[in-house]
């Protein structure tokens, strides 16, 4: 009975629309609290422990790198690089911001971040220029959930930390489907652009784009450094987070000169508050994992699974509609700390590799960034435009769809998103 009745506190909690953090703790403390030979310090052990990893480190340092690129207007020399190179095709500032969104991926491994930084500048760009608020908010949205799927990404650093998979294996299995969506959505935007008459810029002359590359060439190394110095061995995860924060304060400062020292305690305050939402919700998931082991519930699914479940296609296609479900109401980080360790071993035993798992379930998670209720980064979109949620949804729906139609390719077919990690043997 005390687990229905676990499960009914989590509903109502949820629904009256306490934040998932908080729902957490209060479900495993209020869990714990009820068997009699666990002490309820255990909670808070678990939490500290949960927490107590170098990996996770990463987090607030590649948020950080994001901030600074943000703050010392990296981002803005990168939106102009990108409206040279595609402003001439039709559609093309929603074509920059597809692009912009793929090579801002490479830095910071955060959508949110994106959003933000990207949205400021081209979504009151975008309306200015005839693209309504819809398609605005949309392709912003949108784009930055490639965020999380190009690496770096820290969703499949935490993934890392849950399940020992390889992060130079994660990070080069989802560089193709990441790049396949961004394809996927300029497609639909070029499709839509001349349906819908989008605007177009008279095409950049090419000593103007050898100008802006040059200008922007060393925030586009940014991306090239880290992935390589991850997959080649040369440093960690959180050392490469490190290093992407101190190299993008160094240019900011001292190459562009469009940041100054003064500047940094609020940069810093920006990524303490946004990181500590994450590592919060982390740790409560942390303190969780324990009551959902005292009831075996990872053993329940398995036996769920070995009994009902043998193709490794169906058990796919179950865990993306879980994921999209849990998506829309939880953050990415909480959701997998949550699921992972009780769906893993199932998905082992049908043939499925740690490392598959985690590109789909990060990429079914990243949908979650674009639908309500929870939607983070489409309420961000949504606010820099001041548009309602049903017409950011709107405006959304069409790349949500080049999304999953990438998601259910790599799914059902491994080798498209593996082949690199597989050529280059980390797989």
């Amino acid at each position: 009975m005390t687990p229905l009745l676990i499960v009914g506190l989590f509903v109502l909690l949820i629904f009256l629309g306490v934040p998932i953090a908080f729902v957490i703790g209060i479900i495993s403390l209020t869990g714990i609290a009820t068997i009699p030979f666990i002490p309820n310090l255990t909670v808070f052990m678990k939490m500290f422990n949960g927490l107590n990893s170098f990996v996770l480190l990463a987090i607030p340092l590649f948020i950080l790198a994001a901030n600074i690129m943000n703050h010392g207007k990296i981002t803005e020399m990168l939106v102009k690089f990108c409206i040279a190179l595609v402003g001439n095709i039709r559609g093309g500032l929603a074509h920059a911001n597809i692009l912009v969104s793929m090579i801002f991926a490479g830095v910071s491994g955060s959508s949110q971040a994106d959003t933000a930084g990207v949205g400021k500048m081209l979504i009151p760009a975008m309306i200015e220029t005839g693209y309504d608020k819809e398609n605005a908010v949309g392709v912003t949205a949108a784009s930055s959930t490639i965020g999380v799927i190009i690496p770096p990404s820290i969703p499949m650093v935490v993934y890392s930390g849950l399940t020992n998979a390889s992060v130079a294996a994660l990070f080069l299995g989802g560089m193709i489907p990441g790049i396949l969506v961004g394809l996927a959505m300029m497609l639909i935007v070029y499709l839509m652009g001349h349906r819908r008459n989008f605007p177009k810029y008279e095409k950049a002359a090419r000593s103007d784009v050898w100008k802006l590359f040059k200008v922007s060439f060393p925030a586009l190394l940014t991306p090239v450094i880290i992935v390589g110095g991850i997959t080649t061995g040369w440093y960690t995860p959180t050392e490469a987070a490190a290093f992407a924060s101190v190299y993008a304060m160094i240019i900011s400062l001292f190459y562009y000169k469009t940041m100054k020292l003064k500047d940094l305690p609020g940069i810093i305050k920006e990524t303490l508050k946004l990181s500590s939402l994450s590592l919060f919700a982390l740790a409560t998931a942390s303190a969780l994992g324990e009551l959902l082991g005292y009831y075996k519930a990872s053993e329940h699914v398995a036996g769920f699974f070995a009994a009902h479940i043998g193709n490794p296609r169906i058990f796919m296609l179950i865990v993306i509609a879980f994921f999209i479900f849990v998506g829309t109401f939880m953050d990415a980080i909480p959701a997998m700390i949550l699921f992972i360790p009780v769906i893993l071993p199932s998905a082992l035993r049908l043939g499925i590799t740690s490392v598959h798992l985690g590109v789909v379930v990060v990429m079914t998670l990243a949908v979650g960034l674009v639908t309500p209720p929870y939607g983070l980064c489409l309420l961000i979109a949504g606010s820099i435009a001041n548009l309602s949620i049903e017409r950011a949804l709107k405006g959304v729906l069409p790349y949500i769809l080049a999304l999953m139609l990438i998601l259910l390719t790599v799914a059902m077919f491994p080798n498209v998103a593996f082949f690199v990690p597989k050529l280059l043997g980390v797989m």
